[in-house]
């Protein structure tokens, strides 16, 4: 494999735990967090002794909480984590929670050339941060801002969540404005999803909890699209808007369905034809590592028709969509001559429009964006 490849880092430990979060984590309290560090650079090792790559254009750290590691914890990831990786500049991501960072951690990151900064800020509303079980306040979010710019962190993104329990209209429109003024390069927005195995559902389930009707959600989306266009920061796909020169170029990795290493406890990775998942619990995964192997749960080779699959539904989910050029110089095959029928229904319901040399969502497909994905599945659409 000599192509140039991607590498997303999984720090599973939390201070804290929010309630709708299923990503794999662990309270931080009494976990052996330096054998972990020392065992993912083990791991990102082996995976690359197996599966040589010449560079990395963009790595993402990502969790869990990132910045609940110490100053020194840190600087032994990202030290090795530049040893091993063939990474040598690009896009540099670490996710952090605001209120967790401090001075002595931003100049770490700098030090090993972390360049963008993305913050999980879900709401400006201080009593839905405390019902969503998030710990930091709106002010932790400015001072943490402040402290961005003090240390020269220009490249900065929040996300935010919208259709959260018992968020008003006019709470949502306070945290959009409220996001806007901050005046950041990149900005996205996720709709709460209930996820099983965590207390949202739990208590959607026992009716102790509602939320918001689909109707005010799509409001909320929508209003978000339109404050996002007039501040100058572009809609580049579903959830993200950027001003010019500031899209993900990680996530653009995922949605583009290129490759990329999934190195960490529970990590996830596309290399080839092959996607892969790590062992979830910390202890299995330092096993496998003690006893010199990959930590891989399962894995699946992918058929060009599932591959073929992929390339559509997350190509669509940017606005651009998938060029058809690209489409068939990867897969030997033309986009129409594939799915002609499902790109004519769908323009015909509004959906989709097709130029010469693309496909891409219409404003309507945006909204419904899972409807029409689920068209693109071969085994369901012919």
């Amino acid at each position: 494999m000599t192509q140039t490849t991607s590498a997303y880092i999984h720090i599973p430990f939390c201070e804290h735990i929010c309630y709708y979060c299923d990503f794999n984590k662990v309270f931080l309290e009494g976990q052996p967090v330096d054998e972990y560090i020392e065992a993912l650079l083990k791991e990102a090792s082996l995976s690359l002794a197996q599966n040589p790559v010449d560079k990395m254009e963009t790595l993402y750290v990502g969790g869990g909480t990132p910045t609940s590691l110490n100053a020194a914890q840190l600087d032994r990831l990202l030290s090795g984590l530049r040893e091993v990786l063939p990474y040598k500049d690009g896009e540099f991501t670490v996710e952090a929670n605001p209120g967790d960072l401090s001075g002595d951690k931003l100049d770490v990151m700098k030090n090993y050339g972390v360049n963008r900064l993305s913050m999980g800020v879900q709401t400006f509303d201080d009593r839905l941060l405390k019902k969503i079980g998030r710990k930091h306040t709106a002010q932790d979010v400015y001072d943490t801002i402040r402290l961005l710019e003090e240390k020269d962190f220009r490249n900065v993104t929040i996300d935010l969540i919208y259709a959260l329990p018992g968020q008003s209209l006019e709470s949502f429109r306070d945290t959009v404005a409220r996001a806007l003024a901050l005046d950041l390069p990149h900005y996205a927005l996720y709709s709460l999803i209930l996820e099983n195995q965590t207390m949202f559902m739990n208590w959607v389930r026992r009716g102790k909890m509602y939320l918001p009707e689909q109707e005010l959600a799509a409001q909320m989306y929508a209003e978000t699209i339109e404050a996002m266009e007039k501040a100058g920061r572009k809609q580049y796909e579903i959830s993200n808007f950027a001003k010019p020169g500031f899209e993900s170029q990680h996530n653009l990795v995922y949605w583009n369905n290129q490759n990329y290493f999934g190195l960490g406890a529970g990590a996830s990775g596309y290399l080839g034809n092959r996607r892969y998942k790590n062992r979830g619990p910390i202890q299995h995964y330092l096993k496998a590592l003690n006893d010199e192997h990959l930590p891989v749960l399962e894995e699946e080779y992918l058929s060009q028709e599932e591959q073929i699959e992929e390339e559509m539904f997350l190509g669509l989910r940017k606005i651009l969509g998938v060029d058809k050029a690209k489409f068939a110089a990867r897969f030997g095959r033309s986009m129409t001559d594939v799915y002609s029928m499902v790109i004519n229904e769908l323009k015909e319901q509004n959906l989709l429009t097709e130029t010469d040399s693309r496909v891409f969502l219409t404003k309507d497909g945006l909204f419904r964006g899972n409807d029409v994905f689920e068209k693109f599945l071969l085994n369901k659409s012919n």
